[in-house]
Order: structure tokens, then C-alpha cells, then sequence
């Protein structure tokens, strides 16, 4: 039997624009808040990438911490999921400062350098995690940082270690596991 090196998904699962409701509830911010979990990690002025922004609950908070002088580039596959995200940043007065960016699902598309990059609670719906992570690590400067998170009651802990074997082959160096509820979770810089 050969081994998987690439970790291609067989059939990922895309959670539904229908689910947008609890993906940005004020209950979800009981369990996930951005500000607390974001803080530190991304500065006035960064460019920041949340893919798989859903309708916006961590892109909202990253525009707030990138300030005036900073960009966040909200990347979804799904167009519904983006125009409730413009939606959300127009009604919070923060839409100059967020690009929406419809992805393919074997590609990011991006050509923007950035500071930092979330990937939370998504990376195990990509077809290809190795080519996934080799991309992100294209995106993002030398220095620059990604916060990855999965869900524990969907992933399993031998899955998450195999994608963080694939995150170092890509180029990036661990360097903590942030403690986020219902989550495994990692932090990673680019060399």
C-alpha cells in the first residue's frame, strides 16, 4: 500500500451558505472571539487573508486590527458567502478596508503578498492539502504567519498531524499551539 503524500480529500464537504447564520452568530463569539484570538498576531497596516471568510466573522475583527493603513482579503468559494460578507462590512463601516476574493477549490488565486493568513475550520474541506499549504506559503511574506484551526469533533488528531507534516514540508515552522475551543490548532511562521 502507497502512502499519501499529497492528502488529497476525497470528497470534501463545503458547509453551505445556509449555515451562514450560526457561522457569524453572537453565540458562535461565546465560543470563538476573534479579537481575543487574533490579537497579537496581526498589526496595524498587515495585509491579512481569511480564507474560507464564510460571511465574515473573523474578516470583520482582522479589518478592525489592520486599521485604516491595512487590508484584509476575504476568500471564499462561494459567492453567496462573499456578497453576505459585503453586506456585513458595508453595515459596519468597514468594507475599504476588505477585498472579497471568490477562490477555486484547487486554487487561492492570489497574487497580493500578505502579513498573515487565517485558515480556520476549512482546510480539511480542500481537495489537495499539500497544494493547498504550498500556495499559502507562496501568499505570505517571509515572516509572515498562519493560524490554522480544525475541529476536533471533525477532524481527527492523526489527520491534523499529517497536515502539519505537510505544513512543514511546505516551507512553514511551527511555532505554537495556540489553545482555541473545540479546536486543533496551530500556529505557523513562513521562512
Amino acid at each position: 500500500m502507497s502512502e499519501n503524500t499529497s492528502a488529497k480529500t476525497e470528497s470534501p464537504h463545503i458547509c453551505p451558505a445556509s449555515h451562514a447564520g450560526w457561522l457569524a452568530s453572537s453565540l458562535r463569539r461565546l465560543v470563538h472571539h476573534p479579537e481575543a484570538m487574533l490579537r497579537g498576531l496581526v498589526r496595524e497596516g498587515d495585509t491579512a487573508v481569511d480564507i474560507g471568510c464564510g460571511p465574515g466573522f473573523f474578516t470583520l475583527p482582522l479589518a478592525r486590527l489592520v486599521g485604516r493603513n491595512g487590508r484584509v482579503i476575504a476568500v471564499d468559494l462561494q459567492e453567496e458567502m462573499l456578497g453576505m460578507l459585503r453586506r456585513r462590512a458595508e453595515r459596519a463601516g468597514l468594507a475599504s478596508r476588505i477585498i472579497s476574493h471568490r477562490c477555486e477549490a484547487a486554487s487561492i488565486g492570489l497574487t497580493t503578498p500578505a502579513d498573515f493568513a487565517l485558515a480556520f475550520y476549512m482546510v480539511h474541506e480542500t481537495p489537495d492539502i499539500a497544494a493547498f499549504l504550498a500556495e499559502l506559503h507562496r501568499i505570505l511574506k517571509p515572516g509572515g504567519k498562519l493560524l490554522l484551526a480544525e475541529p476536533r469533533f471533525h477532524v481527527a488528531k492523526a489527520d491534523f498531524q499529517r497536515t502539519l507534516e505537510l505544513a512543514a514540508n511546505a516551507g512553514f515552522r511551527l511555532i505554537a499551539a495556540p489553545r482555541i475551543r473545540l479546536s486543533l490548532s496551530a500556529l505557523f511562521a513562513r521562512d
